[in-house]
């Protein structure tokens, strides 16, 4: 009788759970993962643009001088070649400009402003851009046409020239104590304001698609507020293609500061960009000092080049078409 009440009493004992899976562990499960892990032109990318970003990072503590501390410029140290010419010599690797500035030390201060200012203004166009065509996509009538017509005049207009003209108007409206000063900020509002179009486009047409469906209506019926259904229910659905022309337009807004800067409307001379060092080296390239000029174009070449490799393999790997 006791046996048979033990027997009957005793609970079962339930299995253990499996572990819960890590969040890298899931992410190497992934496709994205495979399809990045596989595709070597994107790994070669990413770490081109890791090595690019690092070096601009540690500049402060790798470079052998500060090129925008003018007191440390020395001009005998000017017109200096690369190590490995004849002439060259340490520690100027890539030699000096006419002012005694290391090209080298020049080259990844410069790349550190285009990066963030590309960065940047690609991050503000897609806020703007974003918000705007939630807003549009999502209660259409005036509201969209509003935002649309506002986009077809930028986009009627030249985009270097919105921001040539926005520059200009800026800095003549400053004193002459804050042009410097604020140089960088203009040029980020002036990238971004002719750049939100495209993205406002893109989610206007992928929420116009998602509030009618059914799981939106729902959210309708039940008054959830309408800020809310675009965030956590809309918002989600379009983030695939943002983030292939959000990366892609990384490059293009590098290009268009490095434009803007070789046009003498961008970053000035004592806060010199790759534009900016472009510029300057430009009047020097058929006198002999080929590398003033060079070396800073190349760089930004490998910085565009590595960013449209990445956005290419985005948009292909985010394709459901291609997988």
């Amino acid at each position: 009788m006791t046996d048979f009440a033990d027997k009957t009493l005793t609970p079962p004992i339930a299995a253990p759970r499996p572990a819960r899976p890590s969040r890298l562990a899931r992410w190497r499960e992934s496709d994205l993962w495979h399809s990045f892990s596989t595709h070597p032109s994107a790994i070669f990318a990413v770490c081109l643009l890791a090595l690019v970003a690092l070096t601009a990072l540690l500049a402060p503590w790798i470079t052998p001088q500060d090129p925008y501390d003018l007191a440390a410029l020395e001009l005998w140290n000017a017109e200096i070649p690369p190590l490995w010419t004849p002439g060259g010599q340490a520690p100027y690797v890539l030699g000096t400009d006419t002012q005694g500035r290391d090209i080298l030390s020049a080259i990844l201060y410069g790349s550190r402003i285009s990066l963030v200012i590309g960065f940047s203004s690609v991050l503000l166009a897609l806020s703007v851009g974003l918000s705007l065509g939630l807003v549009a996509g999502y209660f259409g009538g005036w509201i969209d046409n509003v935002i649309m017509r506002v986009g077809d005049v930028l986009l009627s207009m030249p985009f270097i020239l919105i921001a040539i003209l926005i520059t200009a108007m800026a800095t003549a409206a400053l004193p002459p104590a804050l042009k410097d000063v604020l140089a960088a900020p203009i040029l980020i509002f002036a990238i971004a304001v002719p750049s939100w179009v495209q993205y406002a486009r893109t989610v206007r047409a992928s929420a116009m698609v998602e509030r009618k469906k059914e799981y939106v209506q729902a959210a309708r019926l039940i008054r959830v507020k309408a800020w809310r259904i675009m965030l956590h229910h809309i918002l989600p659905n379009c983030l695939t293609p943002i983030m292939v022309a959000a990366t892609l337009n990384f490059g293009l807004a590098i290009l268009s500061e490095a434009t803007l800067s070789f046009l003498g409307v961008g970053m000035p001379p004592d806060q010199p960009s790759l534009g900016t060092l472009i510029r300057i080296g430009n009047q020097y390239l058929f006198s002999g000092l080929w590398w003033i000029v060079v070396f800073p174009a190349v760089q930004l070449c490998l910085i565009v080049l590595s960013v449209n490799m990445i956005g290419d393999w985005l948009r292909d790997a985010l394709n459901p078409k291609l997988r």
